[in-house]
């Protein structure tokens, strides 16, 4: 049986979207104004958010988010001054975009697309792409690090946050270990119906070697990396790292 996993994936976060996903609920009013203040903060992972020195100046900066729709970060980047451009797979999560834009009235090119495919974009297009954690929805992550390592200028910064495992290996109470990795749906029937009865969509694991090589071998430098927990559930009251963030710059 060919599984359609984009398409699975899509509409469940077209669903989740409607049913008040976190990720996709775009920041408020005086959230915007007070970043045009100076005063904001945005997330790659759940937790922690990324230092200010991670980011470039924002002042007609060409900033791409990609797989980063929700009207949660693109404001907030439109109101530092940067040029906008935000990248999803799912037209809600695109919706929470525009209402942001047109409440607040600032520019931002609004792309639908699938980022296991080439992105539509030309080389050398961005000076910063800023990737939250979204590459559990796609199989193949070094595709996606060669995809921003050819539309990123050179010099310019990729911004991820990566998913690193640890939430693939256990049950849906987080107190069993019951998965070995990789966690592949699309090879392993028992991952699938786990991912089709929980409404996960179809989520793949990946290492951190998988991801950080993934972007050395694509042309960037790491520059800094922080670990992160979820933001709920047995994992995090143990405080056991989920994920990591990292800064890279194409060399």
């Amino acid at each position: 049986m060919k599984i359609d996993f984009v398409k699975i994936n899509e509409e469940t976060m077209n669903r989740w979207n409607k049913e008040g996903w976190e990720w996709g609920k775009p920041i408020d009013h005086q959230t915007y104004i007070n970043a045009t203040k100076g005063i904001w903060d945005v997330v790659l992972t759940p937790n922690i958010s990324v230092p200010k020195d991670w980011f470039l100046p924002f002042k007609n900066l060409k900033i791409l988010g990609l797989a980063s729709g929700g009207g949660q970060q693109m404001p907030i980047f439109a109101a530092l001054g940067a040029d906008v451009t935000v990248f999803d797979l799912s037209e809600e999560q695109l919706n929470s975009e525009r209402l942001v834009q047109q409440r607040e009235g600032y520019d931002i090119k609004i792309v639908k697309g699938d980022m296991t495919k080439r992105l539509p974009f030309e080389d050398e297009s961005f000076d910063l792409i800023f990737h939250p954690v979204s590459n559990v929805y796609v199989k193949d992550v070094k595709h996606v690090f060669r995809e921003c390592a050819r539309i990123l200028r050179k010099d310019g910064i990729l911004l991820s946050g990566l998913d690193i495992g640890t939430n693939f290996i256990v049950d849906e109470t987080e107190t069993m270990i019951v998965n070995k990795l990789p966690f592949d749906p699309l090879t392993n029937k028992a991952q699938y119906d786990f991912m089709i009865k929980n409404d996960y969509g179809i989520q793949f694991s990946h290492t951190t070697e998988e991801q950080i090589k993934g972007q050395l071998d694509a042309g960037f430098e790491l520059l800094d990396i922080f670990e992160d927990t979820n933001n709920a559930g047995r994992l995090y009251e143990l405080n056991i790292g989920c994920y990591i963030a990292t800064k890279s710059r194409k060399k």
